[in-house]
C-alpha cells in the first residue's frame, strides 16, 4: 500500500498523530528512567520547531498528561531532546547565573550520509539509496558491538533518523553520567576517518593493530566488496581507480596500474592490490595496511563527534516526523538489521490513512469497546492498527529491558542493605 506524502498536508496530519498514533506512555517511561532521581523528567529539556521554522527550546514537563498536551497543542514540526538540567529548563533565565547547568543525559551519535559523499557514487547530499544504505547497516554494526562489548553499555537504542541518517542513544546509567571529556574520550576512541574534506586520505592504521580495529575489520570484510567493488563500482572507471590508487604509497601504486591494465574486472583489480599489498609489506614505511586503509576510508562509520561530546546537545527525537520526507523517525530492530528499509518506514500520511479506514464502518462498535476506557487505552491500540506498530514494539521491548535492569539493580541494593 502506498500514499504518497505531500509537505503541505503537515499541518493537517500531526494533530492526529499527536492525538492517536504517538506512543506517550513508552516515550515517558523511557526518560523518566524509573523516577530514577526526584525531577528527573521534570527537568528535562525538550525543544519543538513549529511551522515557518519557530524553533522553541527550554521546554520541560511534569508528567506524561504535560507533555502530552503541550504537544498536542503546539503540533512541533520536529521534536529534540536534551540534557537533564540541575534546574528546570524554563527557569533558566530566572536562576543565578552560573548554576544552571547540564547534569545528565544520554550519550548518543549520530551519522550522517552526507558525511560519506567522497565516496559514494549513487547519490549525494540528502538523496539516500539502497546502495549506499549498506554504510548505514556497516555503521551500526560497528558502533552497536564496540558500545556493547568494549564498554559494556547495555541500552542501546539505535534511531533511523527519517531521512538520511541514523542515531543512538546509549541509555545505561553509566553513560549518562559521563562528563564531557569522557565522552570526547569514547567518540575519539571510535573513530577511524580523520582529517576534513580536503584530506585525500583519511585512514592511516599503525602497527600493532588494535583489537578495536581488528573486529571493525571483521564486519567490514562482510560487506566491503558488494558495497564497494559492486555497487559503488570502486575499481571500475579510469577516475575512480585513481581515486583508490592515490590512498596508497607511491611504489605500491606505479606496480598496480601496470597491473590493472592485465585484468578486466573489479573484483581481479581488488586481489591485485591485496596481492601488491602483502608483498610490499616489508619495503614499506606507511601504508603497510593498504588494502584495509582503502576499506575503512570507504566504508568506516563517520561520526559527527561534536554530538557525542557535547551533554548539553540537543539529538532529534525518536518518533518525531522529517518535514521533507514525512517519515517517522523510528526505532531499527537490531535482529532484522540486514532487512531495514528506510523507503519501507511509513510516512505520516500512510498510518493517518491506515487509522483512518480501520475506523471506518465501525466506529459506533469502537465506542462500545472504549466505552468508560481511558484516552491512553485507546490510543494503544489507535498504533496497532498501522504499520507504525512493529516500530512502536522494538521500542517497547527496548523500554522493558531497561526496566527490567533497573529492578534488578533495586533487588541488588536492597539484598545488599539487609546484609549489613
Amino acid at each position: 500500500m502506498s500514499y504518497e506524502y505531500d509537505q503541505a498536508s503537515l499541518p493537517d496530519l500531526l494533530p492526529l498523530y499527536y492525538r492517536r498514533l504517538f506512543p506517550f506512555s513508552q516515550y515517558f517511561r523511557w526518560l523518566n528512567y524509573g523516577g530514577v532521581t526526584k525531577n528527573y523528567f521534570q527537568n528535562r529539556e525538550f525543544s519543538f520547531t513549529l511551522k515557518d521554522d519557530i524553533y522553541v527550546r527550554y521546554q520541560c514537563f511534569n508528567n506524561q498528561s504535560e507533555l502530552e498536551k503541550e504537544m498536542q497543542k503546539m503540533n512541533p514540526y520536529k521534536i529534540d531532546i536534551g540534557a537533564v538540567y540541575s534546574h528546570r529548563p524554563s527557569q533558566h533565565n530566572t536562576v543565578k547565573s552560573g548554576t544552571f547547568q547540564a547534569l545528565e543525559k544520554e550519550l548518543v551519535f549520530d551519522i550522517d550520509m552526507t558525511d560519506y559523499d567522497d565516496v559514494r557514487n549513487c547519490c549525494s547530499a540528502a538523496e539516500i539509496c539502497s546502495k549506499c544504505w549498506t554504510l548505514m547497516t556497516i555503521a551500526i554494526r560497528i558502533l552497536d558491538r564496540a558500545l556493547k562489548e568494549d564498554f559494556g553499555f547495555k541500552h542501546r537504542l539505535w534511531v533511523y533518523s527519517g531521512r538520511r541518517g541514523v542515531h543512538c542513544w546509549v541509555c545505561d546509567e553509566a553513560a549518562r553520567k559521563l562528563t564531557q571529556s569522557a565522552r570526547a574520550a569514547v567518540a575519539e576512541y571510535l573513530s577511524a576517518v580523520k582529517g576534513g574534506e580536503e584530506a585525500i586520505k583519511k585512514v592511516q592504521l599503525s602497527d600493532p593493530i588494535h583489537p578495536f580495529i581488528k573486529e571493525s575489520l571483521k564486519v567490514l570484510q562482510l560487506y566491503f566488496e558488494d558495497y564497494a567493488l559492486v555497487n559503488q563500482d570502486i575499481l571500475g572507471s579510469k577516475e575512480s581507480i585513481d581515486k583508490v590508487l592515490a590512498l596508497l604509497p607511491e611504489e605500491v601504486r606505479d606496480l598496480l596500474q601496470n597491473d590493472f591494465l592485465k585484468v578486466k574486472t573489479a573484483a581481479q583489480r581488488w586481489e591485485c592490490l591485496k596481492k601488491r599489498v602483502l608483498q610490499m609489506q616489508g619495503a614499506l614505511k606507511k601504508g603497510v595496511y593498504g588494502d584495509w586503509d582503502i576499506m575503512f576510508q570507504y566504508c568506516y562509520p563517520r561520526l559527527d563527534t561534536n554530538v557525542s561530546k557535547g551533554v548539553n546537545h540537543l539529538l532529534k527525537s525518536p518518533f518525531s516526523v522529517h518535514p521533507k520526507t514525512g517519515r517517522v523517525s523510528v526505532p531499527i530492530d537490531l535482529n532484522l538489521l540486514d532487512q531495514f528499509d528506510p523507503f519501507a518506514v511509513p510516512t505520516i500520511s500512510l498510518i493517518c490513512q491506515e487509522l483512518d479506514k480501520a475506523l471506518e464502518g465501525d466506529e459506533e462498535a469502537n465506542d462500545k469497546e472504549n466505552e468508560g476506557e481511558p484516552e491512553q487505552k485507546r490510543r494503544v491500540r489507535d498504533y496497532k492498527k498501522t504499520s507504525l506498530a512493529k516500530y512502536v514494539k522494538v521500542f517497547e521491548q527496548f523500554v522493558e529491558n531497561m526496566e527490567q535492569s533497573w529492578k534488578g539493580e533495586l533487588l541488588k541494593k536492597s539484598d545488599q542493605q539487609k546484609d549489613f
